[in-house]
């Protein structure tokens, strides 16, 4: 069974040893990342800033759960309330874990979070132009795209186009 929940401090000697199994996988998908970042120390550096930031309501970090084993994770990134109301949504899953449906579980869920607890209208997902797995994940969640945006982040180092989709809350007033 899939399940999300919010990252705990205790998460980051699991998360980072998912994180160096996966680090080639996911090097192409990702900006660059220092050596400290795969540690424990240094992914509790991360997690500790995740915190920070859903205690002021600026994003959510969560990690993703296959039969309560951590297989990922799923971040609402960048919320804005007042006239906006939208976030951005990230994640990632454990590369033995591709092709199962899980991150289109986990992003169907982080989708419930944004437009249920947190009352958003709108969530933002962006994809490198080539990642068609990760289009399949949004489009299988109501996801459209609707525009493209050149040089959009700096992945792999180098600056690059991303295709950019939305959904939104279709229960918002």
């Amino acid at each position: 069974m899939i399940s999300i929940r919010p990252v705990h401090l205790s998460d980051a000697a699991a998360v980072a040893e998912l994180r160096r199994e996966n680090r080639d996988h996911l090097a192409p998908w990702e900006p660059l990342r220092s050596d400290e970042h795969f540690t424990e120390r240094g992914t509790a550096e991360v997690i500790a800033n995740a915190i920070a930031g859903a205690e002021i309501g600026t994003g959510r970090s969560l990690v993703i759960l296959d039969d309560g084993r951590i297989t990922g994770q799923v971040q609402l990134n960048s919320i804005i309330l007042g006239a906006f109301q939208s976030c951005s949504i990230a994640y990632w899953v454990d590369k033995r874990a591709n092709g199962k449906g899980i991150a289109t579980e986990a992003v169907r869920l982080a989708k419930g979070v944004a437009f249920g607890e947190l009352g958003l209208h709108r969530i933002q997902g962006e994809t490198l132009v080539h990642n068609t797995g990760s289009q399949k994940v949004l489009e299988r969640n109501g996801f459209v795209r609707y525009g493209l945006a050149p040089s959009y982040l700096r992945i792999a180092g180098r600056w690059q186009d991303h295709a950019l989709y939305q959904v939104i809350n279709p229960d918002a007033e």
